[in-house]
C-alpha cells in the first residue's frame, strides 16, 4: 500500500530537511543511512548501500599483479603439528 504525506521543509541549522514519518520508513525498510538523488523535480530517497570491503576485489587483483600478495611472516610448526595433527 503506497501513502501520500504532505509535509513542510523545515530550517534545520543552517540546512534545511523534511521529518519523515515514522509509517513511511518502516514501509520503506529503511532505518538508517541513506542515499539522496535527484531526478528532475523529484528527490529519491533510498537505503545506502553497503560499502563493506568496497574496492577489495580491485586491491587484491593488483596485489597479485605486482606479486605483493605473500605471507609476511613464516609458518611456524610445532611437534604437536607435526606429529599429532590430522589432516
Amino acid at each position: 500500500m503506497s501513502a501520500s504525506i504532505r509535509t513542510r521543509i523545515v530550517r534545520i541549522g543552517n540546512s534545511q530537511g523534511i521529518c519523515i514519518p515514522k509509517t513511511l520508513l518502516e514501509q520503506s525498510g529503511i532505518f538508517s543511512d541513506v542515499e539522496i538523488e535527484v531526478q528532475g523535480d523529484q528527490l529519491i530517497i533510498r537505503a545506502a548501500a553497503l560499502q563493506l570491503r568496497n574496492g577489495w576485489d580491485i586491491a587484491f587483483s593488483s596485489m597479485a599483479t605486482q606479486r605483493d600478495d605473500i605471507l609476511l611472516d613464516e609458518a611456524s610448526t610445532t611437534d604437536w603439528d607435526q606429529a599429532e595433527w590430522e589432516w
